[in-house]
């Protein structure tokens, strides 16, 4: 079983077990587990729910294993050619590394 979900505006094609980088979020200490509730396509081997933008009644429960993964660093360089302007700057996204523990349709 799989299921496609949306957050912050990407879509991921997750099933149980698997281990997903999603955009960083405000969340408690205490946090353990966080809800994706924009479910776009529920399917078994045999049959599928697509929703219509979003399945009703599906959601996907995932635990939360680190609440802040540093991303590759990524080179930014800006220049201007026959003027000597160059321009160096780095970037590092953070992420929110949760692994998912169950999809209810």
């Amino acid at each position: 079983m799989y299921a496609i979900i949306e957050d912050s505006g990407q879509q991921f094609k997750v099933s149980v077990g698997d281990i997903v980088r999603v955009d960083v979020r405000d969340l408690d200490d205490e946090a353990k587990q966080v809800t994706f509730d924009r479910v776009l396509l529920v399917s078994d081997d045999a049959d599928g729910k697509i929703g219509t933008p979003l399945v009703e009644g599906a959601k996907v429960v995932a635990d939360v294993r680190q609440a802040e993964v540093k991303g590759k660093k990524i080179d930014v360089m800006t220049y201007k050619k026959r003027k000597g302007y160059r321009r160096k700057q780095g970037h590092r996204q953070r992420y929110l590394e949760v692994k998912i523990a169950e999809i209810v349709a």
